[in-house]
This record gives C-alpha cells, sequence and structure tokens, in this order.
C-alpha cells in the first residue's frame, strides 16, 4: 500500500485553507487521523479511512449531477474509496467522478471545497469516511453515463435539486458556488 499517498493526503489537508472553524476543527481530526493511522487512506482501516469525493457541476454552476447512491438510497456526488493506483488524493477524486459519471472531460479543484465525516456500513461492518470533497466541473454538453455504481444518475438545476437532499450534499453545493 502506498505511504505516498498517505503522506500526499496529509499535506493537501494541510495547505487547505477551510472557509470557517468548524471546517478546520474537522481537518485537524482528519490529520490527527492520518498521523495515528498509518493505514488511515485504506477502507482495510475500520476506525475510519479517508475517502474522496467530487461534486461535478457545469462550468456556469448552474446545474450539478448527482447519483443514486444504491446502498445508502439518496442522491448524493460522486464519490468512493481510495485505491492503490491513485497518486493523490485528488486523483482519487477525479477517478470516481469519472467512473460514476461516465464523463471522461473532468477539470478538478486543486484543494478540497469541504469535508464531511459519516458513518457508513463499509465493507461488512460500520466504519467512519472521513470524506474530502473537491469540485469538478464538466463542459455543459457533457453527456453522462450511469454505471453500475449507481441506481441513477441525473442533472439537477440548483432550483429544482430533490427535496431530500442530504445536508452534506447541501453545503458542498453551497461551498461550490462561493469558490
Amino acid at each position: 500500500m502506498s505511504s505516498s499517498l498517505h503522506a500526499n493526503a496529509r499535506e493537501i489537508l494541510i495547505a487547505w485553507q477551510p472557509a470557517d472553524t468548524a471546517q478546520a476543527h474537522l481537518r485537524d481530526e482528519y490529520v490527527a487521523h492520518l498521523d495515528a493511522h498509518d493505514d488511515g487512506t485504506w477502507r482495510e482501516c475500520r476506525i475510519g479511512h479517508i475517502t474522496g469525493s467530487a461534486l461535478v457541476m457545469d462550468h456556469a454552476r448552474t446545474r450539478v449531477l448527482l447519483t443514486l447512491h444504491p446502498k445508502v438510497g439518496r442522491w448524493l456526488q460522486m464519490g468512493g474509496h481510495l485505491e492503490p493506483g491513485d497518486a493523490t488524493l485528488c486523483d482519487a477524486a477525479l477517478r470516481e467522478a469519472r467512473e460514476e459519471s461516465g464523463i471522461s472531460e473532468i477539470e478538478i479543484s486543486e484543494f478540497p471545497l469541504r469535508l464531511d465525516r459519516h458513518r457508513v456500513r463499509c465493507a461488512a461492518d460500520e466504519s467512519t469516511h472521513l470524506d474530502v470533497q473537491f469540485l469538478a466541473l464538466v463542459a455543459a454538453d457533457a453527456q453522462e453515463v450511469i454505471s453500475e455504481e449507481s441506481d441513477d444518475l441525473r442533472w439537477f438545476a440548483l432550483d429544482a435539486l430533490p427535496s431530500d437532499l442530504d445536508d452534506s450534499v447541501l453545503n458542498l453545493i453551497a461551498a461550490a458556488l462561493v469558490a
């Protein structure tokens, strides 16, 4: 397993300037987790592990592409576990965005927009995902292709988002609009 991905995740988090004190506190907790767990970027770290996600939007930031997650049953941004072939945390988020959206031409932010920690069923038991969330921009005419990792994949205008959208996704969209 790559220790360079662990080092990159730590470096990105330390260099990132969060928008508020709550995000700064969460960032410090992520860094402390990585300092305490050499395997903190891998799903095998059952106490919790870093994940990478990307909010896919058109360049005008008027629409967002969301996936209906089969395990959660809710509309979410693209994202998932880091893999040994990922050179950086940003690369992991970009890979997930490409895999889950079917769109190959994606521009991804250099630094995260937000962090979100949440409990999930991961493998056979529950774990904590320490999600690092990036912005991914695509052309207005980009064509999505649903993958087997999704029950549905759909573009939403910002004034017509799903009514039961999770607060973490709403917060991520709000951060993308001011980034």
